[in-house]
């Protein structure tokens, strides 16, 4: 019976953020339940306008990065919001709708998000992660000081990315919004205040 009740407690007590796999930011990166995480930023190049040659050196200087940092993890998403999701639902939704008005309605959403999708250019973003485990701080900040020369030796521009660059990207992956920076760290803290006025008796 009391065993039955601890589980209860252990599957209520756990949050999104558990499930994810994230505990908390850190002064260089993502504190996660598998190390430290490092974010670097890599600008992307137009491969479509190099001549051959200048694209087998592009191949060759990223191996010499996976050479020099072999357990680097190197992820692309998008770097404003998508829409393929709504546009697709909307889409099926017109061919069901046989109301003229609602279908009117249904094609000046798809427009709308046709639009927006061209203001916004939904451009790639590439980012090569490093996976930090059982580090000290000193330690960190020279692996990490490590990795970003590594990277622009080789011809990448590139920076670590910071507290608000890593929000946001965590927004775009998961699909949350495209202000993420603009998001609380902690979930309703917007709406907790606190009077800094306010003496606190003993």
């Amino acid at each position: 019976m009391v065993k039955n009740e601890k589980q209860q407690k252990k599957k209520k007590g756990r949050s999104v953020q558990d499930l994810i796999g994230i505990k908390t930011f850190t002064k260089y990166g993502l504190a996660t339940n598998k190390g430290e995480l490092l974010f670097y930023l890599v600008s992307p190049t137009n491969i479509s306008v190099l001549s051959h040659v200048n694209i087998e050196i592009k191949i060759r200087h990223l191996m010499m990065v996976l050479s020099a940092v072999p357990d680097i993890e190197i992820t692309c998403t998008d770097s404003s919001e998508c829409f393929d999701d709504n546009k697709s639902y909307l889409q099926e939704r017109l061919s069901e709708e046989h109301n003229p008005k609602v279908r009117k309605i249904i094609k000046k959403d798809i427009d709308f998000l046709d639009h927006i999708q061209m203001e916004m250019a939904t451009a790639r973003q590439f980012l090569f992660i490093a996976r930090m485990k059982n580090t000290k701080d000193k330690q960190t900040f020279d692996t990490a000081n490590r990795i970003e020369k590594v990277i622009s030796e080789q011809g990448f521009e590139t920076h670590r990315m910071n507290k608000n660059e890593i929000k946001r990207f965590l927004a775009l992956y998961f699909e949350a919004s495209m202000n993420g920076e603009q998001m609380p760290d902690t979930d309703g803290e917007q709406f907790f205040e606190v009077d800094t006025d306010e003496e606190i008796e003993d």
